[in-house]
């Protein structure tokens, strides 16, 4: 697989079924988060990765309700960092971005394994945090569900609207939406509604 097909292939799909997780596997991800580009080549992320069954059911008081899908997880992967892990240059924090770059290449190299690797944001920072016991000057980023893709259309743990949202891709923003050329067009600044 090349990186245009991971791309293509890579889906946030909820209907999981577990995998096993071995530490090949892991050092397979933390090598690609690792050669990711960063600020200085500061390399600002951290990750926690919970795999055991124990850590796992702890994880499930710390999502959002609608996110019961996650109990499928095979392995949740805890994005954290901290902003003077990265640049500051003047008003300019790199953080994010640098840690969104290597959780990024993380996503597509599960995807290239064949795994579904969904990032989301519906869970409690702190929850996590007492959970895992990561210091409170972390910053939480993301929780990265691992699982494989469920043939099944619904494993129990979906919602009606997560059953038919998982039949197809979610709509995209319309390119002329997401660029400009040479100078800055009206079109970006317009918040665009589209199916979640």
């Amino acid at each position: 697989m090349d990186v245009k097909e991971a791309i293509e292939k890579r889906r946030a799909y909820r209907c999981l079924e577990k995998v096993e997780i071995t530490d090949d596997l892991i050092n397979e991800l933390v090598r690609a988060a690792q050669l990711s580009p960063s600020c200085f080549n500061n390399q600002p992320w951290r990750f926690i990765f919970v795999k055991s069954n124990e850590k796992l059911e702890q994880m499930k008081q710390a999502m959002n309700k609608g996110n019961e899908w996650t109990y499928a997880a095979s392995m949740i992967i805890v994005v954290i960092t901290k902003k003077e892990f990265d640049c500051i240059i003047k008003d300019r924090e790199y953080y994010l971005f640098d840690t969104g770059l290597a959780v990024s290449a993380m996503i597509l190299r599960a995807t290239e394994l064949n795994l579904v690797a969904h990032p989301i944001a519906g869970y409690s920072p702190e929850k996590v945090k007492e959970i895992l016991q990561i210091p409170q000057d972390f910053n939480v980023i993301t929780l990265i569900i691992v699982g494989k893709k469920s043939e099944k259309e619904n494993n129990g743990l979906l919602n009606d609207y997560q059953v038919a949202i998982e039949k197809q891709r979610p709509e995209r923003i319309t390119v002329e939406h997401i660029y400009s050329m040479d100078v800055f067009n009206e079109r970006l600044n317009q918040k665009v509604e589209h199916k979640k």
